[in-house]
């Protein structure tokens, strides 16, 4: 598949710096759209299902030109990217993203990335919900398509990560509850919690049917433990307090960064779950494009049944 990629995007610092939620994620949104449009690529799916009934605004390259002389009836062509979606965006509010080695924290992001794709798939009349965990599900806002769902989102959005400890597995169990029909689920969490705590719950999830996503926020120097003078740190979770050099620790550090990043990785594989790293310096709208990239996956492993079962 050809890049989509914009050459540039919207500085996430800048975009942040505008305390609106909902005009974040218009803006976001509309620059993708622009960029699209000026792109050589027809579409991210180009397999074609079926017909539908001509309206107001659409793209007249996909007219079928051949129907319309033959029964002077306007069809488009519908594409398999056309149809329906049902999308559950389940996010992470524990305390450790309220993390930010810059002006803004990893929740800011990640809530930013979540009204920005809530907002791109109820455009598109597809139906989304939002879920908000630390240790267990806090709120909960079933799939849906209606006049002023997309307000009652960004209302959950809009409160700040306040949990303490981050237990996914007791969440995910809730959501295998919460939402039993098939659906395309967003897990948005910086997944630093070891990966064997919450596998068999996500492997529940991939075995009812759920395309589950992992998109995992990082700050950058989550990745490389980059800080200036040596100094007294707080753990945002248990609160614990410990005094680092980071230029010491960095090794150490990122020998256990790494190792912890490949075990997520294997078993995000072996369920069949798509791993996206998502960095908080990059702009919002490339996240968004390979989100969109990514096709669904159709056979699960048998090892994610297995583990799951």
């Amino acid at each position: 598949m050809p890049s989509t990629q914009p050459k540039t995007g919207i500085d996430p610092q800048a975009l942040l710096a505008i305390r609106d939620l909902e005009l974040r994620a218009r803006v976001v949104v509309e620059g993708l759209w622009a960029g699209l449009h000026r792109s050589p690529l027809e579409g991210f799916s180009v397999e074609f299902t079926e017909y539908r009934q001509y309206s107001p605004g659409d793209d007249l390259r996909y007219l079928d030109w051949k129907t319309l002389a033959r029964t002077d009836r306007e069809y488009i062509k519908k594409f398999e990217d056309e149809t329906n979606l049902r999308c559950l965006i389940i996010l992470d509010t524990s305390r450790s993203m309220s993390f930010g080695s810059g002006d803004y924290s990893k929740s800011d992001y990640a809530r930013t990335l979540a009204a920005t794709f809530g907002y791109f798939l109820l455009q598109q009349r597809d139906v989304v919900g939002l879920a908000l965990f630390d240790s267990e599900i806090r709120d909960y806002l079933p799939a849906r398509w209606r006049s002023g769902h997309f307000r009652r989102l960004l209302a959950l959005l809009d409160r700040k990560a306040e949990g303490r400890e981050t237990k996914p597995a007791e969440a995910l169990k809730q959501i295998a509850l919460l939402n039993p029909k098939r659906s395309l689920i967003l897990v948005v969490s910086d997944f630093l919690s070891p990966p064997e705590s919450w596998e068999n719950e996500m492997g529940q999830l991939v075995v009812a049917g759920h395309d589950v996503r992992a998109l995992q926020i990082l700050d950058p120097a989550e990745r490389n433990l980059k800080f200036g003078e040596a100094a007294e740190w707080e753990d945002l979770e248990n609160g614990n307090r410990i005094y680092i050099d980071p230029e010491l620790a960095r090794q150490n550090y990122q020998t256990e960064f790494n190792e912890h990043q490949t075990k997520l990785k294997m078993t995000l594989e072996a369920l069949g779950i798509r791993h996206q790293i998502v960095r908080t310096d990059l702009p919002l709208d490339f996240a968004l494009l390979e989100m969109m990239r990514q096709k669904r996956i159709g056979n699960r492993s048998r090892t994610a049944r297995r583990k799951a079962g």
